[in-house]
């Protein structure tokens, strides 16, 4: 499909969708993609191109349940943060650090014209209000943020360039996008992430950052990063690391982390798309590093911190791997980042996934000299049976390291997936017994693709001793997935 082809498509509004495309998408499963892009990228082509129909299905609208949990340590009750309907998928999560009672979360939204709805809560998380991004050309890849003024900050992928709006209401009423990025190669800039300073004595503090993977035509690839020091009106974009060349390597699925002094430590997965599928799945790659103590003017050479194995994929459809049982459902290996402290003695930890050959175990590895030299992986919770993946990392209080992931340990068959938690006071180099943060287990095969794309991400976020999770849902009634909310209170 042209260029201008798809801008028509993307230019019908969100009402107007909602009104003609009413609810859940079909269950027919689809084979995305042969590309190193990203999953939201490649599911908005397929619909775009006709290959993916939407028709009307049945909402189920859920009751709300509080988010409140006595003695702690507890887990919360869960409750939906989207709206049902359509699919709603890749689920980031930030919390306005002068209201912790204000969080922010989002979604690759199907129910929106431009595939970019964002979920707002005033109350702590029991109860949400929903907004389409405005724009055209959407294809997903959300992305939220607070700064230390409290503005709110929801964006994404529109017309192949990356973009990001803010809000000074909480994340209720959104202005218009404004480019971030345009593609440095010429095809497309996918895969942003966003990561504000908020540090109070950083040099930069309120500075926003969005990483990303710059693509060309012919699928070469390199990491950027953007940075704002005026609220995101003007933008500053930097490469990382040279241009790799397809198919011998891809760089993709970049995160961010900032020190207290302001360093900015990012992390992505480099892999060979030389796999039995001509992909990268099931193939060694590598988990690259590099940072910037300039507020993002400059970077350091990209070294490795650790290797990854990353999932089959036999249906060529998944590029990085697929889940097993769901040879369509694709599996994205995103190095998570956290860090604590600052300089020479920051501790910098990288959550990933590896496949053992019969499973898939969430990892981590760390750093305790800012990312020079690194650790051997640590296994976060030793599975039996049943694969970990969605991993994500980030730092409480006290020190502590949350990990959580999607985690199909209670399933004898390997197919449904609960979120689960795990939490280091040891500076990540062990970790207490993982903990599942519902009970209701998720089915792939209601993720409203017919098991072929529950997208390529979900998050958490600290609020004090508060872990703040959302992730894909599929237990809501709405026979797809859904933007999850749930947590757990430490003390």
């Amino acid at each position: 499909m042209s260029r201008k082809s798809r801008l028509a498509w993307c230019a019908v509004s969100c009402c107007a969708l909602a009104m003609v495309l009413t609810p859940a998408l079909n269950a027919q499963s689809v084979v995305l993609e042969n590309l190193p892009y990203s999953g939201g990228v490649l599911m908005a082509r397929a619909i775009q191109q006709g290959r993916v129909q939407i028709h009307p299905g049945v909402p189920n609208p859920l009751g709300v349940p509080p988010v409140t949990c006595t003695p702690a340590p507890c887990v919360f009750t869960p409750d939906r943060a989207s709206e049902g309907g359509q699919a709603v998928n890749e689920n980031p999560i930030a919390v306005n650090p002068k209201n912790p009672q204000n969080l922010l979360t989002g979604g690759n939204d199907y129910n929106c014209g431009n595939i970019q709805g964002f979920f707002s809560s005033s109350d702590g998380g029991s109860t949400w209000s929903h907004v389409c991004l405005s724009g055209s050309g959407g294809e997903g890849d959300p992305i939220v943020g607070f700064d230390l003024n409290g503005t709110a900050y929801a964006g994404g992928i529109q017309n192949s360039d990356y973009v990001l709006s803010s809000s000074t209401d909480g994340g209720k009423i959104f202005g218009t996008p404004v480019i971030v990025s345009k593609p440095l190669l010429g095809s497309l800039a996918d895969k942003p992430w966003l990561e504000i300073d908020l540090n109070s004595t950083s040099p930069f503090k309120n500075a926003l950052y969005v990483s990303g993977t710059q693509f060309a035509s012919n699928s070469n690839s390199e990491i950027s990063v953007s940075h704002s020091t005026d609220g995101g009106k003007t933008w500053t974009t930097k490469v990382v690391d040279t241009e790799q060349h397809y198919p011998s390597e891809v760089d993709q699925f970049s995160d961010l982390a900032i020190g207290a002094d302001g360093t900015v430590y990012v992390n992505w997965l480099r892999c060979p798309a030389n796999g039995p599928t001509g992909n990268c799945g099931d193939t060694v790659g590598n988990i690259m590093f590099s940072k910037s103590t300039d507020g993002g003017n400059t970077w350091s050479t990209p070294s490795v911190t650790t290797t990854v194995t990353l999932m089959p994929d036999p249906s060529g459809g998944g590029f990085y791997g697929t889940l097993p049982h769901f040879n369509s459902e694709r599996i994205s290996d995103i190095p998570s980042n956290a860090v604590v402290g600052s300089g020479s003695t920051a501790k910098v930890y990288v959550a990933v996934y590896t496949w053992t050959g019969a499973v898939a175990e969430v990892e981590l590895v760390t750093s305790i000299d800012g990312g020079t030299t690194w650790g051997a992986p640590v296994v976060v919770s030793a599975p039996t049976t049943g694969d970990q993946f969605f991993q994500w990392v980030n730092a409480g209080p006290g020190g502590k390291v949350g990990v959580t992931w999607l985690d199909r340990r209670n399933d004898t068959a390997d197919k449904l997936y609960q979120p689960f938690f795990a939490i280091s006071g040891a500076g990540g180099a062990s970790f207490g017994g993982a903990k599942a943060l519902s009970s209701a287990k998720s089915n792939p095969a209601k993720d409203g693709f017919g098991g072929s794309f529950m997208g390529d991400y979900r998050t958490h976020v600290w609020s004090g001793t508060v872990i703040n999770a959302v992730w894909m849902d599929t237990t809501t009634g709405t026979n797809n997935c859904q933007d999850e909310f749930g947590g757990t209170k430490l003390h």
